[in-house]
């Protein structure tokens, strides 16, 4: 190494002997990583081509489905629900939303045409369905609850949609108004009007039709027993 020239400082000249130092260690860093770090970038965009070829093929595959089930949709509109089954089908295989929205019609359908159990199995086979979001499955049980209505004993019906049966939850007013039905049902008349004057103070978080229904009922309700049939035997003398 060459001496420094005059006039150098000794701290100038040994922070140029260091960035020396440096320089020579990165060289011989660089013969020794050099294939290892270029690997290693390799490997890194593959891995991002990779991800981004999945996200493409997976965001056309949700389109398919989509127009699968935009199409099914409205076949059933058109009353054409023998023609719609078969794409219902094929996408109530899978485990997406599609999957779950694709009972939940296949079930509707049932419905209205009054096979209620057939309905049910079709609701419940959500319900049951792990891989399905919750949202979904949650739901699924308020429409197999009031497709089984009718045969459910009232205990079964509380005990099955009692959490639902807040005003918090967004399935008070089907929730609730099944709950409600069940609790008069069992002789708890007091629990009935309760749960029916919230679901008839629930303003927009109800359907309109039910707090209509609620209403009526939370009035009658409200009359005690006793004072109704005071007032009968008034009547009568």
């Amino acid at each position: 190494m060459a001496l420094p020239p005059s006039g150098t400082t000794d701290e100038a000249f040994l922070r140029e002997v260091d960035e020396e130092y440096r320089r020579d260690q990165l060289i011989r860093a660089g013969r020794r990583y050099g294939v290892w770090v270029a690997a290693g970038v390799v490997l890194f965009l593959i891995a991002v081509a990779g991800w981004l070829y999945y996200d493409h093929t997976q965001r056309t595959a949700a389109e398919a489905r989509g127009e699968e089930y935009d199409a099914a949709l409205q076949l059933a509109a058109q009353n054409q629900a023998a023609q719609a089954t078969p794409a219902l089908d094929k996408l109530a295989q899978g485990e997406d939303g599609y999957a779950a929205m694709a009972r939940f019609t296949e079930g509707n359908l049932l419905f209205q045409r009054g096979d209620k159990k057939g309905a049910a199995a079709k609701f419940a086979s959500v319900v049951t369905d792990a891989k399905l979001a919750q949202p979904f499955r949650d739901v699924a049980l308020v429409r197999q609850t009031q497709a089984e209505f009718d045969t459910l004993k009232p205990q079964d019906v509380i005990q099955r949609l009692g959490t639902f049966a807040n005003p918090d939850s967004p399935w008070f007013g089907s929730a609730g108004e099944m709950v409600a039905a069940a609790y008069l049902k069992s002789g708890k008349r007091a629990e009935a009007a309760k749960l029916y004057r919230q679901l008839s103070e629930a303003g927009t978080r109800v359907p309109d039709s039910i707090r209509e229904r609620t209403a009526e009922l939370a009035k009658t309700l409200s009359v005690a027993p006793t004072t109704t049939a005071q007032t009968q035997e008034k009547q009568a003398k």
